[in-house]
């Protein structure tokens, strides 16, 4: 009792203190064009995301996390001054919570969310999650299989990653289940076939805003160049070979192995949070169902959304698929085409009559219910960005860069990576760091092979941030779509990811030093001293293990 009395006074006091501040820092909301804060890109401008991951990671809690993160971004901007704390943190533009609730992307997102929610239950009230799980496990016969099973999904479905995640997990969920793979894994399988598999593909969302991320006058081609990184991308290839290695040799190492254990035992979860309620499989059974009950609903989604994206790109005003695929709006195409394959799921289980109006309706709150979760870390997550770029944490970063470019051209593809990696750790965002740093590469390298590595450099280091860090909103969906406690999803694939970023870090250095026309042979060398480096490892623990028995 007296420790709880403790914390609440230590809270009256730091409100206090704010609060005298906010009498003795003048109120500079009047004048928001001159107004700049100390902390604008400087070293404290990386504070709250750091704050916020540290805690998440501490605590395993996540909102809470993420909402004190977003609080010292605020204060930090406000110079103290409380009134300017609270405005910043609601209404400041770009960044304040209603801002980022009121842009028209994030809310598209979020409907989508809902709207995958709704065809989920749908699957489920019509008996195809059901009937595919059955099907599954007549097919399927073991963990690897319904793992590689996960992994090859996640690979066909290369059009977005939001849409990956979501459509993989819940496809999946019910086969994995049935196997005893844990949650977690899940979760790190759906992650880890998302964005490295998106940045690779030539037509997916990631490409168009790679291209788009190209300045216009500076003479390349972005889609060109795009095609060029694919071979250099060494965190997205080896992220996809050691998914094969793990699972084909059971291997697994750091957190994950304790939730894999209790897996096999029959605890899917290892720790006690529920975040979507389950204690188990959510499969409900009807007799009715059928598998095309499932696999009809996913490919009417893909193909909608496919559809509806190259649409909103102008692709039936007279564009060509892949430029129409590269300007489209991912958030509006995937927004119509959900909603499409919506009425077009109800339509077909009404004529299958495994469905009625009530059950329909009585899906849409379910539905949304489902992603409440999802949709809480999402809104803290992106008004958290925002902070961060309101102080101009993104130019401090890009400053240390540029800063360093000229004199360290040979492992520049390394620093690059490194760079990247920080920034979209600490920001949550790829898209928002390749289109930071591709600018700058531009300037270091105007043509040539080393320009072509350093992008792919860029880009590796985006997405192995973006994979490693709690506040990105691919990881958040992976979390949603494996129905998986974020934070477990979080530490348990932490190791995984910085492994592979070991290796991609060790390739873009020497791959700098390789005379020109042989650097094609960095992506071999970096297969094969990751594989050679993980058969040693495993063999390592596993006599351990065999030891200690």
């Amino acid at each position: 009792m007296k420790k709880k009395q403790l914390v609440c006074l230590g809270i009256l006091v730091i409100v206090a203190v704010f609060i005298g501040f906010s009498f003795f820092t003048p109120n500079t909301i009047a004048d928001p064009e001159t107004y700049t804060c100390s902390a604008y890109a400087t070293i404290f401008s990386l504070l709250p995301p750091i704050i916020a991951i540290v805690l998440a990671l501490i605590t395993k809690e996540v909102y809470s996390s993420l909402f004190i993160g977003i609080i010292t971004g605020a204060l930090l901007y406000a110079n103290g001054n409380l009134e300017l704390t609270l405005n910043t943190f609601l209404f400041a533009d770009g960044s304040g919570l209603i801002y980022k609730l009121a842009d028209s992307w994030n809310v598209g997102i979020l409907v989508f969310l809902v709207i995958l929610g709704i065809l989920v239950s749908l699957m489920n009230k019509a008996g195809g999650s059901a009937a595919f799980g059955e099907w599954a496990s007549r097919h399927i016969k073991s963990r690897v299989g319904a793992q590689m099973a996960t992994m090859i999904l996640g690979v066909l479905i290369f059009v977005d990653d939001y849409f990956n995640c979501l459509t993989v997990g819940s496809v999946m969920r019910p086969v994995t289940d049935r196997h005893n793979v844990s949650r977690a894994k899940l979760a790190y399988l759906i992650d880890s076939t998302a964005a490295p598999i998106c940045i690779i593909a030539p037509i997916s969302s990631w490409a168009a805003a790679v291209t788009s991320s190209v300045p216009e006058d500076s003479g390349i081609n972005g889609f060109t160049m795009f095609l060029r990184t694919i071979p250099f991308n060494y965190y997205a290839i080896l992220t996809l070979v050691l998914i094969i290695f793990i699972t084909l040799t059971k291997f697994d190492f750091g957190v994950m192995k304790i939730h894999e254990k209790n897996a096999i035992k029959g605890d899917l979860f290892t720790t006690d949070a529920r975040p979507y309620g389950e204690s188990g499989n959510d499969i409900i059974e009807t007799s009715n169902g059928k598998v095309i009950d499932l696999v009809f609903p996913v490919i009417t989604l893909i193909v909608c959304c496919i559809i509806s994206m190259v649409y909103t790109g102008g692709f039936f005003s007279g564009e060509n698929f892949v430029t129409a695929f590269a300007n489209s709006d991912a958030s509006a195409g995937l927004v119509l085409g959900s909603f499409v394959a919506l009425m077009i799921t109800f339509i077909f289980y009404m004529m299958r009559d495994v469905m009625t109006f009530a059950d329909f309706t009585s899906c849409i709150p379910e539905g949304f219910k489902a992603m409440v979760a999802p949709i809480l870390i999402l809104s803290l997550a992106w008004t958290l960005s925002g902070m961060t770029g309101l102080l101009g944490a993104k130019y401090f970063v890009a400053n240390l860069l540029e800063g360093s470019a000229l004199a360290l051209q040979l492992i520049l593809p390394a620093i690059i990576f490194l760079v990247a990696v920080f920034l979209a750790f600490s920001t949550g965002t790829s898209w928002g760091t390749f289109g930071i740093l591709i600018p700058i590469v531009l300037n270091v390298f105007p043509d040539g092979e080393m320009l072509v590595i350093s992008i792919a450099a860029c880009l590796a280091g985006a997405v192995c941030g973006d994979h490693c860090s709690p506040i990105s909103d691919t990881t958040i969906m992976a979390s949603a779509g494996a129905h998986c406690d974020h934070v477990n999803h979080v530490s348990t694939q932490l190791p995984y990811a910085m492994t592979v970023a070991v290796f991609s870090f060790l390739g873009y250095l020497f791959t700098g030093f390789l005379p020109a026309g042989f650097r094609w042979i960095g992506l071999p060398i970096c297969i094969v001293l990751m594989l050679a480096s993980m058969t040693f490892l495993h063999r390592i623990l596993e006599n351990n293990e065999n030891a200690a028995n």
